[in-house]
């Protein structure tokens, strides 16, 4: 029986799952795991320079590559500043586990210094957490955290370490599980067959179905089987901003992003469907609108792996508990075996109607010698990038230019923060993409106020040399709030503007990267090639965009999915 402390326990723990890279910040509590991973092979440490981005860096790190981020923080303060990134992942089902340092436990609850209560905080945005209190049970708990973390509907897991478990002075039996078994958590993946059966033929019925493809889609990892089924029924197809490159956005059945502002086509097509096909989303109210108005004359089929996700604000029809590529594989496999097909003349007017709908062209915009539009500056990185980058985006305006303008065709290259909206998400997220793929194009699309929210982390980058792009559209105000403040008070931007904005291109000098100013719509294309053509550098694009510009399209508060504005408002 090998003997070992329990920080060595940790690393040995975190060695046998596969852990490659670990996102964090040591401290008092955690020191002596520090001690232990400096003798470690294999995994690579990044040091970030606040935990809230060790936190966005795993999760962007987790979205790009399906695995488990990892996250080390100290007590107190370290801990509780990954709250935000943790409730991030929590909110859009990601996996990701956080080991966070603890203080002794002859002194929980005594206030001591740096104590909090970890797993009482992060209790309401984890799907799980667990406090060790014996180093004997380090390596089983470190096992289970993963397995909760990557299976089942994926989330982050907290494990919280106190410091007298891991002292290096005591030695304990090493043991580390073959298999995790929990009798009380056991993820239904398989659909059941009859409820399949039940949704397939509901579909073949339909005179204007739809398929409607959420985030669950991407993390089942069965777009090719998505793309398929859709192809073989001539069904349209809607992306959620998560689910976006599920189905491939470039692809002549994909009629856009539905929701708050999706497309017309989109939002259309789903008002007026007669069934809708659920799969991997969850309804949620940037989708719905106003619930009591919602597509109706739809009958629902919607599948999920979690069952409260199921009829928790739309009443499911036919309601499927499973994971989305077993439940499609196994309706597939029905569809083969009866040789039953879509009602073709049905389906053909349907068609008719919906390329109607994309004849309204939502997504056109007036361009402007004079002023870059925010639009613009996607297109142009849609262009230099030939659609191939993985894009993290932060919370804002520019994630719907993004969204809407660059048409993602694979899945898992669209990294934003979809249930939370966190600000300061996307150039850690970037940063995470890269250090996973470091063969790719990682790009941050920002703002010029969500990128002060981490921007401390241009130093990490300059450490270990993580060149992700930053294109940053820069309208001097925090462009959403003050489009709601156009639209519902009145054009009253009470604190919107972001006055005393430092200069971004020195600001990234004095960090050692590159710093590009765009003003001039003519040098747009030409500084974002240059921006790319330097493969090996951080470069910061400041582009100074339309301040006056909105996203559309957009939902009317209140209405129904097809009560939409197509532009601006004329002023009263």
């Amino acid at each position: 029986m090998e003997m070992m402390s329990g920080a060595e326990m940790v690393v040995r723990a975190l060695t046998q799952i596969g852990v490659k890279h670990i996102f964090g910040y040591p401290g008092g509590a955690v020191l002596d795991i520090y001690d232990a991973l400096f003798e470690a092979e294999g995994i690579e440490h990044l040091l970030v320079r606040h935990e809230q981005a060790a936190a966005h860096m795993a999760d962007g790190y987790a979205r790009a590559t399906g695995e488990v981020g990892t996250v080390l923080v100290t007590s107190g303060p370290g801990a509780t500043n990954t709250i935000t990134g943790i409730a991030t992942a929590y909110m859009d089902s990601i996996p990701m586990v956080i080991l966070s340092g603890q203080v002794p436990t002859s002194v929980i609850g005594e206030d001591a210094f740096q104590e909090c209560d970890m797993v009482g905080c992060s209790r309401p945005v984890v799907k799980h957490s667990f406090l060790v209190k014996k180093a004997e049970d380090i390596p089983a708990t470190i096992a289970k955290a993963y397995h909760i973390a990557a299976t089942g509907r994926p989330g982050p897991v907290v494990v919280d370490l106190p410091k007298d478990i891991v002292n290096p002075k005591e030695k304990h039996p090493y043991v580390f599980p073959d298999s995790v078994q929990m009798r009380s958590y056991n993820p239904n993946v398989k659909g059941h067959k009859g409820q399949i059966k039940k949704a397939l033929q509901t579909l073949l019925e339909a005179k204007q179905p739809v398929l409607y493809i959420g985030g669950g889609a991407i993390a089942a990892n069965c777009s090719d089987l998505i793309t398929a089924f859709a192809e073989r029924l001539n069904l349209p197809v809607t992306n959620t901003l998560m689910g976006l490159g599920a189905f491939p956005g470039t692809h002549k059945q994909c009629v856009g992003m539905l929701g708050m502002h999706g497309t017309y086509e989109a939002n259309k097509t789903m008002h007026n469907s007669d069934v809708i096909f659920a799969l991997g989303a969850r309804f949620d109210d940037r989708v719905t609108n106003n619930v009591q108005k919602f597509c109706p004359n739809a009958t629902i089929l919607h599948v999920d792996i979690d069952p409260t996700s199921i009829s928790k604000t739309v009443s499911a029809h036919v309601p499927i508990v499973g994971s989305v590529d077993q439940v499609l594989a196994d309706m597939t496999e029905m569809l083969d075996a009866s040789g039953d097909s879509t009602d073709a003349q049905a389906l053909a007017a349907w068609w008719t109607q919906i390329e109607e709908w994309r004849g309204q062209n939502c997504l056109a915009y007036a361009k402007s010698d004079k002023v870059i539009k925010p639009q613009q500056v996607i297109e142009s990185l849609y262009k230099a990038t030939k659609g191939e980058a993985y894009v993290s985006s932060d919370v804002g305006q520019h994630q719907m230019f993004g969204a809407l303008y660059y048409p993602f065709a694979k899945p898992r290259r669209w990294i934003n923060s979809g249930g939370l909206g966190t600000m300061g998400f996307g150039f850690p997220a970037a940063m995470g993409v890269k250090v996973a793929l470091p063969d790719s194009v990682s790009v941050c699309i920002t703002g010029d106020g969500s990128i002060q929210m981490n921007i401390q982390e241009l130093s990490t980058c300059m450490q270990y040399g993580i060149p992700v792009k930053i294109i940053s559209l820069n309208n001097q105000a925090l462009g959403m709030v003050r489009q709601w403040q156009d639209l519902i008070y009145g054009g009253r931007h009470s604190h919107s503007y972001m006055e005393s904005l430092p200069d971004f291109v020195k600001l990234v000098e004095a960090y050692g990267h590159v710093g590009i100013r765009v003003s001039d719509p003519a040098e747009l294309d030409e500084a974002m090639e240059k921006c790319f053509a330097m493969k090996d550098k951080l470069v910061f694009m400041d582009i100074l965009v339309d301040q006056n510009e909105h996203v559309y399209p957009m939902q009317v508060k209140y209405g129904a999915m097809d009560d939409m504005l197509l532009s601006k408002p004329e002023s009263k």
